[in-house]
């Protein structure tokens, strides 16, 4: 049976890319992003099957009002991806608190907003499934992304949490993560890159100096993401969490290794806030229940 999705920032990039492989996997696609008119050459490749939408995601009137469309023009919803996102390197201390707050709103309260107003349709229906598009940096640490990654930090937390809520109606919702691909991402980063105090020069410098050389040449190729999205909209079990591109898969074993050491390390003064005779059993009889 085809699949009925809502996909938020589909105009560019990831979302393009998400949207293109879900309408050619025979499914219908609501794609929301600020301007619809970008979906046109879609909406006449795929007529009836791709309705565009105008929408802010920090909006959550919007929000609802975008699942309500779907809903009412094809009769369900099975998947939401919340793709829409941004990110900009600054150092903390130079990020204006109105492109941080931005950042958050956009990258975390988006997956807040267009999540709430699903679950009602998807827990009626018993079913369906919510992709975030996250990023290794939910799981790691970049110097000059603390807004970017404290909202992804946060969608990942978010997300193992609805993964046990929502598992007893049939609701799957998983993490995506991936590393560096060949988006626009990068460049929009870096556009508005702050002239550096320079005792960031060592961190945030090197961060941007790396970039420049990464951008378009990227490992990560969207397309395949994209496949592997609608291949994920076709099981009945995921992971909270899918790293993607062996350059995640590097950052992130650096990331545990280095956790698993400071726990490791710090285990003596960690249990040494505990009354004595203390009983853990509660936990192992908690995590059966």
């Amino acid at each position: 049976m085809p699949k009925i999705w809502l996909i938020t920032g589909s105009a560019r990039g990831l979302g393009r890319d998400i949207t293109e492989a879900a309408l050619a996997a025979g499914d219908s696609v609501v794609a929301t992003a600020r301007d619809v008119a970008r979906f046109a050459d879609l909406e006449s490749r795929y007529p009836g099957r791709l309705r565009g939408f105008a929408l802010d995601v920090t909006d959550a009137t919007a929000a609802q009002a975008a699942v309500d469309f779907a809903v009412e023009t094809f009769g369900r919803l099975d998947v939401l991806v919340n793709n829409a996102g941004f990110g900009h390197i600054s150092p903390f201390e130079q990020t204006e608190a109105a492109d941080f707050r931005a950042q958050i709103d956009t990258n975390l309260y988006g997956v807040v907003n267009l999540t709430r107003a699903a679950l009602p349709a998807m827990r009626a229906q018993r079913s369906g499934h919510i992709i975030n598009i996250s990023s290794v940096g939910g799981r790691t640490a970049t110097p000059g992304l603390s807004a970017y990654q404290a909202a992804k930090w946060a969608v990942g937390g978010l997300t193992e949490v609805l993964a046990l809520e929502l598992a007893p109606f049939g609701v799957k919702i998983i993490s995506v993560e991936p590393g560096g691909m060949r988006t626009d991402w990068g460049a929009t980063a870096m556009a508005n890159a702050p002239a550096l105090l320079q005792d960031y020069e060592p961190t945030v410098g090197a961060i941007l100096g790396m970039l420049k050389a990464y951008v378009g040449n990227a490992i990560g190729d969207p397309r395949k993401v994209a496949e592997i999205v609608v291949d994920l909209t076709t099981r009945d079990t995921l992971p909270a969490h899918l790293i993607l591109g062996s350059d995640a898969l590097h950052v992130f074993a650096q990331a545990e290794a280095a956790r698993q050491q400071a726990a490791k390390e710090w285990a003596p003064v960690s249990t040494s806030i505990d009354i004595e005779g203390v009983d853990l059993s509660f936990l192992s009889r908690g995590s059966q229940s």
